[in-house]
């Protein structure tokens, strides 16, 4: 790792990117002391999980749940001012599918760890004794093993060695693996996996909770964050896309060069914390980009069905069985008026397609026809068939695809007075709000 300057209060950093990523190192470093310029390409903050206006309504361009192991996301929520609770809708730890999809109905009662699990297990329904014993076989294992592998391998393979069934597999292990690494189990890095189930599953109990945003994802964290910069004598500046970053004539320093309207500015900092090829155009020459160019790339697809207002699923959220062949695709459903409680929300269902390549091939119509199709026959309720409105939002790199034994970047041989955050730099996690979280504020620590 670079050798930093000499810190000093006074330090202005600028942090480049105003994801989740950047805007907690920016919020790590204002509460430090340091002046902070935030410039963000776009004209809304949040990156890969930011609100979006269509058609004169208020949609995020993807539906998330964080989880209760999520310390460094809440942590900051705090600091800026965010009361989580208000802002979220905790749930426990389930996997609850309605009565036409020919699932389970798993739910973790409020019990200290490990017996919410096994009284959950106990419990589910939808599931047979082999089923049951198989999960039970699973959990004792991998808390045996330390959730450690000595050598990484695919989810699927993981799931092969402890003997889980075909239908845990599919109603529980494949969506959770969806759902976390945003990469199907056959070429998921089960390691990774194994480490989001430590924090989640192997942990204390509200570490295993479901938080449902109640609010636009943007408003869940990085509108107060630049509230909390500006507050603290920084600067946030949407719609500014950086052109370069290169070292200043003057000692420790750094420029940065904007592509339109505005003039260089010098810094003793900066935190590069951009999408991947980004930070590699930017680092060009500076520091080995191989690492930031070699992702692939997952989609994420959000549908958003408008029904009558008098539709209200009959909770939050429904995980749903997908079958490609006959184009129902989605994974989980949500209901954005019972979670939001607006009235424009009101009959609102958003469905997600995560590792949604082959979802989105034969174009937006063809999947929300199918998903309402899915909808209707899973929920039992034929009106679901004919949406009054739908619209497709696809992020089509939405997380890098976290495979066995990926290199990610780090820190390490960054020039002195540069750092790299984002929800790819090298960590426990895969793509998620918390992974950009964690890098955004070890960045931050660089400077303090």
């Amino acid at each position: 790792m670079g050798t930093f300057p000499d810190k000093k209060s006074s330090d202005h950093i600028a942090v480049i990117g105003g994801g989740w990523a950047g805007c907690a190192a920016a919020v790590t470093l204002a509460k430090r002391g340091k002046r902070v310029s935030l410039f963000e390409a776009g004209r809304t903050l949040g990156g890969r999980a930011r609100r979006v206006d269509i058609d004169g309504r208020t949609l995020d361009n993807g539906q998330h749940i964080l989880l209760g192991a999520y310390r460094s996301t809440l942590s900051l929520m705090k600091t800026v001012g965010i009361d989580a609770e208000r802002a979220m809708l905790r749930l426990p730890l389930q996997m609850r599918y309605p009565a036409g999809a020919d699932g389970m109905d798993f739910v973790a009662p409020r019990l200290p760890a490990p017996w919410h699990m096994l009284v959950a297990l106990f419990r589910a329904t939808g599931l047979t004794r082999e089923d049951k014993l198989a999960l039970a076989r699973f959990s004792t294992t991998a808390r045996w093993m330390g959730w450690q592998l000595h050598d990484d391998c695919s989810v699927t393979e993981l799931l092969e060695r402890f003997d889980q069934t075909d239908r845990l597999n599919r109603l529980m292990w494949t969506p959770l693996c969806i759902a976390a690494l945003n990469t199907p189990p056959q070429r998921a890095s089960a390691q990774v996996f194994l480490n989001v189930l430590r924090d989640s599953l192997g942990a204390r109990r509200a570490a295993s909770d479901m938080l449902i945003p109640r609010t636009d994802l943007t408003a869940l964290f990085p509108q107060q964050a630049a509230a909390f910069v500006e507050s603290h004598g920084g600067s946030v500046t949407c719609g500014q896309a950086v052109a370069s970053v290169s070292v200043s004539a003057a000692e420790d320093r750094w420029n940065v060069a904007f592509k339109q309207g505005a003039d260089p500015q010098s810094f003793d900092g900066v935190v590069i914390a951009t999408a991947p090829e980004g930070a590699a155009d930017l680092l060009e020459g500076l520091y080995d980009t191989a690492t930031l160019r070699a992702f692939a790339y997952e989609p994420i697809t959000t549908c958003y069905l408008q029904y009558p207002t008098a539709v209200r699923l009959e909770q939050p959220f429904f995980a749903l069985t997908d079958d490609a062949d006959l184009a129902a695709w989605g994974q989980f459903v949500f209901d954005r008026g019972q979670l939001n409680g607006v009235a424009a929300d009101a009959g609102l269902l958003a469905v997600v397609v995560s590792a949604a390549g082959d979802a989105i091939a034969e174009g937006h119509s063809a999947l929300a026809a199918g998903i309402a199709a899915q909808l209707a026959k899973q929920l039992g309720d034929p009106q679901l068939q004919t949406p009054l409105w739908t619209k497709v939002i696809s992020e089509k790199r939405a997380t890098f695809s976290c495979t066995p034994g990926l290199l990610r970047p780090d820190n390490t041989g960054m020039p002195a007075g540069l750092a790299l955050a984002g929800d790819y730099v090298a960590g426990d996690y895969p793509a998620t709000l918390e992974a950009a979280v964690r890098s955004g504020v070890a960045a931050a620590a660089l400077f303090v």
